[in-house]
């Protein structure tokens, strides 16, 4: 993309070349200056802040190239915790949220944050762990009971379990299972990384550790290779919704508004959300996530 070259930086050129001739120095034929310079290109670049799941996962890389073609416009990934997303929105940091902890959506959308949310899509989180599971978890069906259990086997120091610890969507769902049990998880059993997804995966293989993950970005790092293994999963509780959020323009003249409805409309509308529904299929045999629009549900009759 062009930048625009600025009034003042034409007329020094200009005064240069006056000079050079005038000395009869010889210069190269200059390019010349477009009389109509296209548009600068912080003006048609949208600032994407979103959890780690979507960027760990391939998902960003797989869909955003065909809105950057279509709308001339660069997208700024800006990979957090969902936490950290909203913050970054309601600082006015960012243009628009990709982030699912739908508590915390709703808060900032009510604080006059955010001015449209949309749903996008779902997946699941799941309880992975290393294969011989000392905690004796595996194949549970309701994931607050494999908590205590996870609980009670780090008491007797036959486990760990590494917690994100920063604010993010699975950060919240995993503070939201504690709460169902009842425990207050602490000890040196309980580590809080502080850490995105991918690596709380790396510190939870190395540990020999359990943690909650989200499905996607869990399969993605299959492919790499990895110990941990999928011990409970299918629970209602483990439910994983994601929405998008156009930030509230009052947050200062530099959030793009326009741009950033014209994102959300492309990402509702069926091309990528059938794009969703393919990704990850053809590796995994399942999509890492499962489209959720209202415009797919309509289409699909759901």
């Amino acid at each position: 993309m062009v930048k625009r070259i600025m009034p003042k930086l034409v007329v020094r050129l200009s005064l240069l070349l006056t000079i050079l001739a005038l000395a009869g120095c010889a210069s190269p034929t200059p390019t010349p200056i477009p009389t109509q310079p296209p548009a600068t290109a912080d003006s048609q670049e949208l600032i994407l802040a979103t959890t780690t799941s979507t960027e760990d996962s391939g998902l960003l890389e797989f869909i955003l190239p065909d809105f950057e073609t279509q709308a001339g416009a660069k997208v700024h990934v800006i990979a957090v915790g969902t936490g950290q997303a909203l913050k970054l929105g309601e600082d006015g940091n960012a243009d628009v949220l990709l982030v699912h902890a739908r508590d915390q959506e709703d808060a900032f959308m009510a604080s006059g944050h955010g001015v449209r949310r949309e749903d996008v899509m779902y997946n699941d989180f799941v309880i992975i762990g290393p294969a011989d599971d000392p905690a004796g978890i595996k194949g549970m069906k309701e994931a607050a009971k494999a908590f205590q259990k996870l609980a009670a086997a780090g008491a007797q120091n036959t486990a760990a379990f590494i917690s994100r610890g920063d604010n993010s969507g699975t950060h919240s769902k995993e503070k939201a299972l504690w709460k169902e049990t009842g425990i207050e998880p602490s000890g040196d059993w309980y580590i809080s990384a502080g850490q995105g997804m991918g690596a709380v995966l790396t510190m939870a293989e190395e540990q020999k550790a359990y943690t909650l993950s989200d499905r996607a970005t869990y399969l993605a790092r299959t492919l790499e290779g990895t110990d941990l293994a999928i011990l409970v999963e299918g629970d209602p509780l483990l439910f994983n919704p994601y929405g998008v959020i156009a930030v509230n323009p009052a947050k200062g003249a530099h959030i793009k508004s326009e741009l950033s409805d014209r994102f959300i409309d492309w990402l509702i509308s069926l091309p990528p959300q059938e794009k969703i529904a393919q990704f990850g299929a053809d590796k995994f045999g399942q999509s890492l996530f499962v489209p959720d629009s209202q415009l797919w549900r309509k289409a699909k009759g759901l």
